[in-house]
């Protein structure tokens, strides 16, 4: 286990039973309290984004808002917004998925998406994969190439790693939860 691994561990809070009965939710919202572990976050992601030469990243809505931009412009590439159905003014892309919670719809401006480009899909958590799966199809649709996952956080117990490496094996998850 890495330090940073060990810190994330220490300050990702859990808090039982949210958003419904039997649900243990990884709340990342403490990391943010400290910049010294923020800065440590992106440049984890920005050393695998290098090491695997995207060029752009996709966040998915909405907590891959919140490092996936930094690390886009620290590597002075594009991010890109993946957002729920109905939030995104232009013409856009959709792609329909099964969640944990139910069927839910995510789009991307047609336009952003540069066909034969290599993507990074951000998110903040890996569960089951449905999301990230989800926005893989999407990019697919403009011949764009997955080259790539990162996300604070996976719960390896859910399964989403083996799910999205069809997509692709580059996966950094910073911190793992295994049950």
């Amino acid at each position: 286990m890495t330090l940073l691994e060990n810190v994330l561990k220490e300050v990702i809070r859990e808090v039982p039973d949210f958003p419904k009965p039997g649900i243990n939710f990884k709340d990342i919202t403490p990391l943010f309290l400290d910049p010294q572990l923020c800065r440590a976050i992106v440049e984890a992601f920005v050393n695998h984004a290098k090491r695997i030469k995207v060029d752009a990243i996709c966040g998915v809505e909405s907590r891959g808002f919140l490092f996936g931009p930094i690390v886009a412009q620290q590597l002075d590439i594009p991010f890109i917004l993946i957002r729920k159905k109905g939030k995104l003014p232009g013409k856009t892309l959709s792609q329909s998925y099964q969640s944990e919670y139910g069927e839910a719809t995510i789009e991307v401006h047609e336009q952003d998406l540069k066909p034969k480009s290599k993507i990074l899909i951000h998110d903040d958590i890996l569960a089951t994969g449905g999301t990230v799966i989800a926005a893989a199809e999407l990019v697919k649709k403009k011949k764009c190439k997955v080259v790539g996952f990162s996300f604070v956080a996976e719960l390896g117990f859910l399964g989403g790693a083996k799910k999205i490496k069809k997509h692709s094996k580059n996966i950094c998850s910073l911190v793992n939860y295994d049950k």
